[in-house]
């Protein structure tokens, strides 16, 4: 990545033909390269209709164009915004006009990397706006935009300053070790540290919930040929996404489906029927069904009920990895009679329904919902990350180690300062160099 001191610029939309286009431009004086590409300096912060000129003077395309004077800016640098018509011919003539006027290719993220430097945003809401763009569902977008907004952020400032009370209440400990004064700020200091756990353990709940909504459940259809795995993906996704027949062996490789329950994405893959089978193109299917086993967080195995779990079944059920979560899915109950039902046991989840009358689709469902984390009506949901969990889990246990060393005030000291250091790290006050590169390299160009 280049100096921060450069002009950068990139198409901010995205490819393909559109009847938009924007071309973005950030850097510490853009009033020449304005002056050049436009004729003229817009009026700050007024949408201003202008030709985009080449070398020549000749128009390369029309449109708006809007000046951001900084530190009034997304990034807190003078900002332009080129919007013209969304041809990636005509983009791609204006971008390179930038650049034969000094400005260079932004790298990914390099924007809002910008933005979080010059104190526009802190780090947890930079990542949110990488989140933003990739929500797979509304409350995903929603959740993600409270945190843009600050929301996320807010929660951790607010545990950083009682951090520092804190603190401040146990140097003075140190300070003036008199006894009596010592015992009556001990208990402050209790006090203050309950609560501020409290607020931890909230900002970590909220967090997970978001984390849901950020990732998604990885769910797996598995079973034997002709037991309704196609059936049931279809009835979750809500409409005919896989084909079914009563030929065993229909579905060859697997089919993908994201849906949505509760706002909480669910990836589904319907996969080939596990069996030994002489046809080669049925068994790469087969192999690539092990595959997405693998990699996924649930299995679905599917069986039917009218002839129970069958010593196929246990074979799968020996191959799967420990650490996935089974969930047996009884299928067919309007032919062999039973109830709908969900319930846990040792070994799992075990589910009846009816792909074929919708029977008990609900309550699989729900049991996704349960495996994924999710609590219904949740407040103070937070788009958070894996790092963003990890920091605040340190904090936890750096907060249950200081209450541990309440006797001894040098020890508790040392506990809180460790607690403010990873507390730190979520918003960006104490992050490496190389953990700010890794972020930012995940977003899209232009933005």
């Amino acid at each position: 990545m280049g100096t921060s001191s450069d002009t950068i610029a990139a198409v901010a939309t995205a490819q393909g033909r559109a009847g938009i286009g924007v071309v973005r431009v950030s850097g510490r004086d853009l009033a020449r390269l304005a002056t050049q590409l436009l004729g003229t300096l817009p009026t700050p912060r007024v949408a201003t209709r202008s030709e985009f000129l080449d070398a020549d003077g000749e128009a390369i395309d029309s449109g708006i164009a809007i000046f951001f004077r900084g530190p009034a800016s997304y990034t807190g640098e003078d900002v332009l915004e080129l919007q013209g018509h969304g041809g990636a011919v005509v983009l791609q003539m204006l971008l390179r006009r930038c650049t034969e006027l000094g400005a260079r290719l932004a790298e990914p993220g390099e924007f809002t990397r910008r933005a979080f430097l010059n104190d526009k945003i802190d780090l947890a809401q930079a990542e949110s706006v990488a989140d933003l763009v990739e929500a797979a569902t509304e409350t995903a977008a929603r959740c993600a935009l409270r945190s843009l907004q600050g929301d996320f952020s807010g929660a951790i400032e607010d545990v950083a300053r009682e951090l520092v009370e804190l603190r401040t209440l146990v140097e003075a400990m140190l300070d003036f070790p008199d006894e009596e004064v010592d015992a009556v700020h001990r208990d402050d200091a209790l006090l203050r540290l309950e609560r501020i756990s409290e607020k931890v353990l909230r900002a970590l709940a909220g967090g997970r919930q978001g984390s849901v909504l950020r990732s998604g459940l990885q769910v797996v259809l598995a079973g034997q040929p002709n037991v309704g795995k196609s059936s049931i993906l279809n009835r979750l996704a809500g409409e005919e996404i896989a084909i079914v027949t009563e030929i065993p062996g229909t579905t060859r490789d697997a089919v993908r489906q994201t849906i949505q329950v509760e706002g909480v994405p669910m990836h589904i893959i319907d996969t080939a029927g596990l069996r030994e089978t002489a046809d080669r193109i049925e068994a790469i299917g087969i192999a690539r069904s092990w595959d997405a086993i693998a990699k996924a967080d649930v299995l679905l195995l599917v069986v039917d009920a009218c002839t129970g779990l069958a010593a196929a079944d246990g074979a799968v059920t020996a191959r799967l990895p420990q650490t996935l979560k089974q969930v047996t899915v009884f299928n067919k109950i309007d032919l062999s009679g039973e109830q709908p039902s969900a319930r846990e046991d040792a070994s799992g989840w075990v589910i009846h329904v009816s792909a074929r009358t919708g029977e008990g689709i609900e309550g699989l469902r729900r049991t996704l919902l349960t495996l994924a984390g999710w609590q219904s009506g949740s407040e103070d949901i937070f788009m958070a990350r894996e790092r963003h969990l990890v920091a605040l889990e340190r904090v936890r246990g750096a907060l249950v180690q200081a209450r541990q060393q309440l006797a001894q005030s040098e020890l508790l000291a040392e506990d809180l300062r460790i607690a403010q250091r990873e507390l730190s790290a979520v918003t960006g006050e104490f992050t490496s160099d190389d953990l700010l590169g890794e972020i930012f390299s995940r977003f899209c160009i232009g933005k």
